[in-house]
């Protein structure tokens, strides 16, 4: 019942993140968004969440970790209200970033739950691998339970149903989840402030890339307040007596590439449902719900994948998850860079979809292993945060150079496809390009189709380059073994 209610959380923070992408055409024509300045309706959550969660597993740690959980669960469910109540866009930025915040401080906490409550060996073995499959598999049912609330209700339900959900969580915490222990400490807020600043910068400085090109003054005036900001977070965290970064985790070899590659993993795979689910929709013209049932095999085969790897890690060790999982991620995404405007669901992207989440469903399982392995009982919740943090803001500065990537193709199929359309179009067509910008189907579907196969080919470096670090930097130790077996 512990890690039901402790899984339970960590699907629905993560849940949260795709099941508002199906969500995001209806959200653009609703609160008019551009398509560049819709990412923000991810990024808006996964920067506070990746900026805090250094901050709020080190809250857990001082506070007690129960108390924590129940309050960045309560409040994740009065964000999600907020957000469902916005009446335009930046209201809804405005609570997603405050989901964001109570996101940061319940899933680290979550985590370090499992380390604490489960004993080394076999049994948090298990552990890790329902909540790793949770985490890697919670965005393909993110994007099913999206598609059917937009189906039969709308958009904004992808918001409201977290409010239940997150109060029975809150309920249940106090009956199935011991009382941890408090260490004594203070807070890092300088470093949490500093590192969340500098993560802002860098990502808006991405997407006015993608809207106004790598010359503008905004862009590059970005980039170099984000280098100055990150520069002095680093220098905070080397300074302070109990930082929220402790810098001696990435003494250890094995848990600095851990983080590495959850950096590379997590850019490909928030690319990979952001642009695949506007694929799906957009071109092959699935409904939200259609769109959702077309990823639920994702979850299976993560959960297999998890699965798997969770029943032999202690025979073989992590790396030979972690490097055959980067190498099948890295296939399935090559693979969908070969998607096109006659492509298929069947025979174009069920294929793909199914490889890259085997890889995917590995990787999770020994990557959280390896990043909490031999970390003292009072530092548990900032590895756990580390390692949250690596794989949202991995994500959120992945998923900015992904747009920045599509804005280019996308362009420059733009300028090829909108003379073929002006030659055929009628007046009353020329006259809605020229008010809105956007080019009718089939014109426009070649453009964002070449957009988003760009966009493949980025994520699939991503996902090597996870497998080329795997390859290097770890290595597995005897006593990182007898661990694994429980020794």
């Amino acid at each position: 019942m512990a890690l039901l209610v402790i899984a339970s959380c960590q699907l629905m923070v993560v849940l949260d993140i795709t099941i508002v992408n199906i969500a995001l055409p209806h959200i653009q024509r609703s609160l008019d968004f551009s398509t560049t300045s819709l990412s923000w309706v991810v990024n808006a959550y996964t920067l506070t969440f990746g900026g805090l969660l250094l901050l709020g597993g080190r809250t857990g740690d001082i506070l007690g970790r129960r108390r924590v959980f129940i309050v960045g669960v309560l409040l994740f469910a009065l964000a999600s209200l907020l957000g469902g109540l916005a009446q335009n866009s930046g209201q809804l930025l405005a609570a997603r970033a405050l989901q964001g915040v109570g996101g940061a401080i319940a899933s680290p906490t979550a985590l370090a739950l499992i380390s604490t409550t489960f004993r080394e060996g076999p049994e948090r073995n298990r552990a890790f691998g329902v909540f790793a499959a949770v985490s890697a598999g919670g965005g393909a049912i993110g994007l099913l339970a999206g598609g059917m609330l937009v189906e039969w209700l709308n958009w904004r339900w992808v918001l409201f149903v977290n409010v239940p959900i997150g109060l029975l969580i809150a309920l249940a915490a106090p009956h199935w989840i011991r009382k941890s222990e408090r260490h004594p400490g203070h807070f890092d807020v300088t470093g949490a402030l500093t590192s969340t600043a500098g993560m802002v910068l860098l990502v808006y400085g991405f997407i006015r890339a993608a809207q106004d090109g790598w010359r503008d003054p905004f862009t590059l005036a970005s980039f170099a307040a984000a280098a100055l900001v990150l520069f002095g977070f680093v220098l905070v965290e080397r300074r302070s007596r109990q930082p929220i970064t402790p810098l001696h985790m990435f003494a250890d070899r094995n848990r600095a590439g851990t983080y590495g590659i959850m950096l590379c993993l997590a850019a490909a795979m928030f690319g990979m449902f952001f642009f695949l689910t506007l694929f799906v929709q957009d071109v092959l013209g699935f409904s939200p719900l259609r769109a959702g049932l077309a990823f639920l095999p994702v979850s299976a085969v993560i959960a297999i994948g998890a699965g798997l790897a969770s029943r032999f890690l202690p025979v073989y060790g992590p790396k030979p998850f972690m490097v055959g999982g980067g190498v099948l991620a890295a296939a399935g995404l090559g693979w969908l860079t070969l998607t096109d405007v006659h492509s298929t669901y069947a025979g174009s992207v069920l294929g793909p979809m199914l490889v890259f989440s085997l890889g995917m469903g590995m990787e999770f399982v020994s990557l959280t292993l390896m990043a909490l392995s031999n970390v003292p009982v009072r530092e548990s919740g900032a590895a756990s945060g580390l390692l949250n943090a690596t794989q949202q803001v991995g994500g959120s500065l992945g998923l900015s150079i992904l747009v920045t990537v599509f804005g280019t193709a996308s362009g420059n199929e733009a300028e090829k496809q909108v003379p073929l359309f002006l030659r055929q179009a009628t007046p009353a067509e020329r006259l809605r390009f020229q008010r809105t910008g956007e080019l009718p189907p089939p014109w426009g579907d070649e453009v964002l189709a070449s957009g988003v196969s760009a966009a493949f080919v980025m994520a699939a470096i991503f996902a090597a380059l996870a497998a080329l670090i795997a390859v290097v930097a770890i290595q597995v130790r005897p006593s990182d073994l007898q661990r694994l077996q429980g020794g």
